[in-house]
């Protein structure tokens, strides 16, 4: 076991604990802006959903009931603009994060071969190269990789932890080059639904990917915009012929999502006046803390989508993580995120109403 684990680097939050600490020793409390957990109650329909199959005593399938599948088909074109999405577009799976780490093995990936991902990135990227003995590399261009031994690149658009978008131009290139050198494209598209200075577009989209989803996959989850992250609700949409093996590869290993869950995705995705609600909580959580932010003397980059605001004082970011430990706040530190957010905080926007007002107070008072 020792050796597996011995792949990997250590587990960055462990290095929080201590201002956590500090944070939480604030006379009004912690207010927690570090990791982006959701905060707000579950839909009531979508718990009804999960209450009324509760009663699930059989093995649930890994691909799904057909009226998870029929949901998913349906919302893929209705949210994102693809066009003849049949059940071998889709694959459910047990959360996102667990499809990013093991993604790797399960397509067969191996020491010389290589994965990519952004400079700035989400780090369970790497874990999955890692788990899977290939080499990893990040990138600032994709297109300027050396494509000879690049067999998975990794998108990540809204971006984890940036919240830069990529256009839709900038996707069309990079899938076009991918497909011309043979590199299979996995689109991480968790964030889409939470667009505020741009509207992020998927890669199934036909205007980037040409009306063919050969050799393109895109990843998206309830967790953020259902407030699902507990029931580890997530699923894949494009080429059938990465998916089928997939398919088969997680029906050997038991990867399959639960009965209730299954039917609360259902109900979740068949209604759009939820992610609205959400949405516009999130909408006045960002404005007052990227307001409070500013006059505190930060400056905000990107952050046009997706849940965080990719803020900087132009020091060391556990200087600033510090910083506002002091003032009760607790922030994660950008170099969570590759060596290039080492001057960077990522403030997450899951706080309830109340703690987002009390860190405003302490920022601007």
């Amino acid at each position: 076991m020792s050796a597996v684990s011995d792949r990997l680097p250590a587990f960055p939050w462990d290095k929080l604990e201590p201002y956590k600490k500090t944070a939480a020793a604030h006379p009004d409390g912690i207010v927690d802006l570090s990791v982006g957990t959701p905060v707000d109650p579950v839909p009531e329909h979508v718990q009804k959903a999960l209450i009324a199959a509760a009663d699930s005593p059989g093995y649930p399938t890994v691909w799904g009931t057909p009226e998870l599948r029929d949901a998913l088909t349906r919302w893929v074109e209705h949210r994102l603009g693809a066009r003849e999405v049949t059940h071998r577009h889709v694959l459910p799976v047990v959360g996102s994060k667990e499809l990013v780490a093991w993604l790797p093995t399960q397509l067969g990936l191996g020491p010389g071969d290589q994965v990519a991902y952004p400079r700035l990135a989400y780090p369970t990227y790497e874990v999955g190269a890692r788990l899977a003995r290939a080499d990893h590399v990040a990138y600032d261009d994709p297109t300027e990789l050396g494509p000879a031994r690049l067999k998975l690149l990794w998108l990540n658009s809204p971006s984890n932890p940036t919240g830069r978008v990529l256009p839709k131009e900038e996707l069309t290139r990079i899938v076009a080059w991918a497909r011309e050198h043979g590199v299979l494209v996995l689109s991480d598209e968790c964030y889409l639904e939470l667009g505020w200075e741009a509207d992020p577009v998927s890669v199934l989209h036909p205007d980037v990917n040409g009306g063919s989803y050969d050799g393109i996959v895109a990843v998206h989850s309830l967790s953020k915009r259902s407030n699902l992250a507990g029931y580890r609700a997530a699923f894949l949409a494009g080429d059938p012929a990465v998916l089928g093996p997939l398919l088969e590869i997680r029906k050997h290993g038991g990867m399959m999502t639960s009965a209730p869950t299954q039917a609360a995705v259902v109900a979740a995705l068949g209604d759009d006046e939820h992610v609205r609600v959400q949405r516009e909580r999130y909408a006045a959580r960002r404005t007052a803390l990227r307001d409070a932010l500013l006059a505190h003397g930060f400056r905000i980059e990107h952050s046009e989508a997706s849940l965080y605001l990719w803020a900087t004082r132009d020091e060391s970011c556990w200087d600033t993580v510090a910083h506002l430990a002091d003032h009760g706040i607790l922030v994660a530190p950008g170099d969570f995120y590759g060596p290039a957010g080492d001057r960077f905080v990522r403030v997450a926007l899951t706080a309830t109403d109340e703690r987002v007002r009390a860190a405003v107070t302490r920022l601007t008072s």
